[in-house]
């Protein structure tokens, strides 16, 4: 089966000196998998640029404007995390055309990654965390717009709540927002999904995996989705520098298992973006995020 993964060269762009932040791990991942054998380069495509049509139904136009033009005001890029430039504005539409085309593959083939995405901070008015453009929240609304979707659930595993996604969504019944974050990490002021559970400081795998389990039960039998978003963000390894979490490699893998399983077992089309992952040990990170993919290609192959 034709899998495609979203890749391209800007997305490990190094930032303006003295604001980098874990990048390298986009080079690794699809240099791991292709080692590996996993995949191969006709498993990867460089995604073009968003249309300015499609980021519109998403973001406010006065935001986007500043943005493209380089003129968000100092607060709002120090929000963002680094000093905006063309190259980084470039980088945020290569990722959600990115998850876009993945989404209309995994119509096709069941599941399809964007290595790069699950920009999830970004609301429609402001970024922050890194975060600029909301991949995913761009994408459902483009398969709603295009009647490719009637009932979508993003499933928000990442150590860091959803906030952007869950504003931009919060009053559209045709999409359910589920995040399961840390309860004190950031960003310190939630906004409200759908569905949020907040996690003390220090849950492990046993604890993590039965709420998952119990939840994710739930909410495809309550919601009935024909297509899932899955935040699959690494930054809950006990490895983690940002996380509070203490789920171990195999816990995190166990995750991903149960998700891609439900998406597997009910015939609904996933699309995956890597989101967040912060150890110190750039190879913690880059093989827990590998064993997303070894996970799906096993599955879905």
């Amino acid at each position: 089966m034709d899998i495609k993964i979203a890749w391209n060269p800007i997305y490990a762009h190094p930032l303006p000196e003295g604001h980098r932040f874990p990048m390298l791990k986009y080079e690794l991942i699809p240099a791991q998998l292709l080692h590996e054998g996993v995949i191969t380069q006709n498993n990867l495509f460089s995604p073009d640029l968003l249309d300015e049509e499609f980021l519109l139904t998403t973001h406010c136009k006065s935001y986007w404007e500043d943005l493209k033009n380089l003129t968000l005001p100092p607060k709002e890029q120090r929000k963002i995390g680094f000093p905006l430039t063309e190259k980084l504005v470039e980088r945020e539409l290569r990722i959600a055309q990115g998850t876009i085309d993945g989404a209309l593959s995994a119509l096709d083939n069941g599941v399809a990654f964007n290595v790069a995405g699950g920009t999830h901070h970004a609301g429609s008015d402001w970024g922050e965390g890194f975060c600029m453009l909301n991949d995913q929240a761009i994408c459902a609304n483009y398969l709603l717009d295009k009647n490719l979707a009637s009932k979508i659930l993003i499933i928000d595993l990442d150590v860091h709540q959803g906030n952007g996604t869950a504003e931009i969504f919060e009053n559209e019944p045709r999409v359910f927002t589920f995040s399961m974050h840390g309860e004190n990490n950031f960003p310190f002021k939630k906004e409200k999904s759908s569905l949020d559970i907040a996690l003390r400081d220090g849950v492990a795998d046993e604890e993590y995996l039965e709420i998952l389990d119990r939840t994710l039960r739930q909410l495809f039998e309550q919601e009935k989705p024909d297509f899932v978003f899955y935040l699959a963000g690494v930054d809950v390894l006990d490895s983690d520098k940002l996380g509070k979490l203490s789920l171990t490699k195999q816990g995190c893998a166990l995750r991903d298992k149960l998700v891609l399983s439900a998406c597997k077992s009910k015939k609904i089309p996933v699309q995956i973006s890597m989101g967040g992952g912060y150890s110190e040990d750039v190879e913690q990170i880059v093989d827990a995020h590998c064993n997303t993919y070894r996970i799906a290609f096993d599955m879905f192959s």
